[in-house]
């Protein structure tokens, strides 16, 4: 029988897909054959013809696990689900669906990493919450929260009652996204904190902003902008997102390397500095990651031939600036198999911040 353990959170976004990623490279040292499985996901991509959630196939590639890809990602909640479920019910038994899929992937595995959706009541509203599903799979749960002492404590005993209330045993918690500043305290105080409450912590990480960071490929994906031209390198990190649309010699002063430029598209004369700045005519050691043209308009022809030769990977939309602007401030950069960088600063956080044996030791 396949050990297993179940990640999950507070809520949307506290690292799950990092943990799951993270502890499958540290255990891989332990168990020679680790299975991964999404029972419900809410974000999917279509794979093979089927709706697989995209941490899944992220999983699958990154480390080439032998599973049928749906059945890693069994139940994918597309647009209209839940209003469908309310008006007609159940259109296949889940409990069978999910656990048919768990026994495919555990077969001939040692180990099965399985990620949750969301808090633990997500999925409660067509009878599969978090807390339905792990005891469905007879799994421990690991929980993830966010940083700060009080918050993530609060969180996780609201979420831990209703796992108690499904009989859901708790491995113990992680403390992710911790401000590097005040790590020492919060991990003391928050170790001190769960004790109080029975409880382990399995890990405390600190914030990574690397992996916040957003690719221009991430951000034409993610907003569904149109490209004009993929330039050189799309996966370049965005580390510093400025507005075009001072003047030039003003502009000059806040470009920095890995700067990603939203630009109006009738200003010929910022793209001409972003075409120099990348062909190091200006601001020596600097690289332009991307330029969106915005506005629904575009530059003079030689100024447009220039931005193609340069090698800028180039998007443009219809929106106005401050709107595009302010849908990539609200973005949630999500992995992907080919961000190379960002998943060697996981699988190294994870190896040094997670009690790796205590994990082990709450495997069921």
């Amino acid at each position: 029988m396949a050990k297993k353990i179940f990640i999950a959170a507070t809520m949307q976004n506290d690292g799950k897909t990092t943990v799951s990623l993270g502890l499958i490279a540290a255990l891989k040292k332990r168990f020679d054959r680790i299975a991964f499985i999404k029972p419900i996901g809410q974000r999917y991509l279509v794979e093979q013809g089927y709706k697989v959630d995209e941490d899944s196939v992220l999983i699958e590639e990154v480390f080439g696990i032998k599973c049928n890809i749906k059945d890693m990602s069994p139940v994918a909640i597309d647009k209209g689900f839940t209003e469908r479920y309310i008006e007609k019910g159940c259109e296949e038994d889940y409990a069978k669906v999910i656990k048919d899929a768990y026994d495919k992937v555990a077969k001939d595995n040692d180990l099965v990493i399985i990620e949750g959706t969301g808090h633990a009541g997500v999925g409660s509203v067509f009878g599969f919450s978090n807390a339905t599903v792990a005891r469905l799979l007879g799994a421990k749960v690991m929980i993830i929260s966010s940083g700060g002492v009080g918050k993530p404590i609060d969180e996780v005993m609201l979420n831990k009652a209703l796992f108690d209330r499904e009989g859901v045993e708790i491995a113990g918690v992680v403390v992710n996204k911790v401000l590097p500043e005040k790590y020492t305290k919060i991990s003391r105080l928050v170790k001190m904190g769960f004790e109080n409450k029975g409880l382990s912590v399995l890990g405390v990480l600190p914030y990574q902003k690397a992996l916040d960071i957003p690719t221009m490929r991430e951000i034409r994906e993610e907003l569904k902008i149109e490209t004009l031209c993929n330039g050189e390198e799309l996966d370049r990190p965005a580390d510093n997102i400025l507005i075009g649309a001072m003047n030039v010699k003003d502009a000059l002063k806040f470009i920095m390397n890995n700067s990603m430029m939203i630009i109006p598209g009738d200003r010929d004369d910022m793209i001409d500095a972003a075409c120099a700045v990348n062909s190091g005519n200006l601001k020596k050691g600097s690289r332009i990651t991307g330029v969106i043209l915005s506005g629904d308009m575009m530059p003079e022809k030689q100024t447009l031939d220039r931005l193609k030769d340069s090698g800028i990977p180039t998007l443009v939309t219809k929106e106005d600036t401050y709107s595009i602007a302010s849908r990539i401030h609200s973005m949630v950069v999500k992995l992907k198999p080919q961000d190379k960088a960002k998943i060697q600063i996981i699988v190294d956080m994870v190896e040094k911040y997670m009690d790796i044996d205590m994990v082990v030791a709450n495997l069921r």
